[in-house]
């Protein structure tokens, strides 16, 4: 997995419309729905921290794990800067190790897709099944091959802020379902220069049956998917699905 490292400085001025408030309320409808009580959560791909300072807000305990180091920065002083204690792990999440279960394991923001091998995806969701509590709770999203296809494909983007801007380049590979987008970032300095940065990041276009049928396999009942975070049903058009997924009560008993 391709860590951000630069775009960290910078992510969440250009990530400010990502309605993190709307998700973490959808997955509180979802839990409340399940009749499941979340008192521990382990955010994979938490990024800047975003969401996991929302869960721990709220009075959970809380793991953020990420692979990138500076994201993992920006997460940890906004973390002290509100005082809230959030253990952060730096970990790629196919290989992720915690010291106990937790109630809810989350990752947003299609945070999945960066895993480029079907053996990791299913690594990845071996080791939740693992560090679930019985009945605990995988919401997820990932983007869909219709999104790569249809919405990215080969298409170039650019946005810009008073204190940097990106001009992104997106190339999609139908055939290895593999989205590469090529970023060029230009962050101003504190002389009021801009300095150019580029890095490359990979996503994997995964269809939800296959997804689905992987989660089975590790034992995880999937309950839904949803188009994004709504209560609409997922549509040939849908560019987000959102999974909610249950540890299976045979697989309980196994490591009981």
């Amino acid at each position: 997995m391709e860590a951000y490292s630069e775009f960290a400085n910078v992510y969440d001025i250009f990530m400010e419309d990502t309605p993190y408030e709307e998700w973490y309320k959808f997955i509180k409808t979802c839990i409340k729905e399940q009749e499941v009580t979340v008192q521990s959560v382990c955010e994979l791909g938490c990024g800047t921290g975003k969401m996991t300072m929302l869960f721990a807000k709220s009075g959970c305990d809380v793991i953020g794990i990420d692979y990138s180091p500076e994201m993992l920065m920006v997460a940890q002083d906004r973390a002290f800067e509100e005082e809230v204690s959030i253990l952060y792990l730096m970990q790629d999440m196919s290989e992720f190790e915690i010291n106990r279960r937790v109630d809810l394991i989350c990752s947003c923001c299609d945070s999945i897709n960066y895993l480029l091998e079907e053996d990791e995806v299913k690594s990845t969701f071996e080791r939740v099944e693992t560090y679930l509590t019985p009945n605990g709770l995988f919401i997820f999203d990932m983007n869909t091959p219709y999104k790569y296809k249809e919405v990215l494909g080969n298409q170039i983007f650019a946005d810009q802020t008073d204190e940097a801007a990106y001009i992104w380049e997106n190339f999609y590979d139908e055939e290895e379902e593999i989205n590469e987008y090529e970023v060029s970032f230009f962050i101003k300095d504190e002389e009021g220069k801009y300095e150019r940065t580029i890095e490359n990041h990979y996503q994997r276009a995964y269809s939800k049956e296959y997804i689905c049928s992987l989660l089975e396999e590790v034992g995880l009942e999937v309950i839904q998917m949803y188009d994004n975070y709504s209560k609409q049903s997922v549509s040939h058009k849908t560019q987000r699905i959102t999974y909610v997924a249950r540890k299976r009560n045979e697989r309980i008993e196994n490591h009981e």
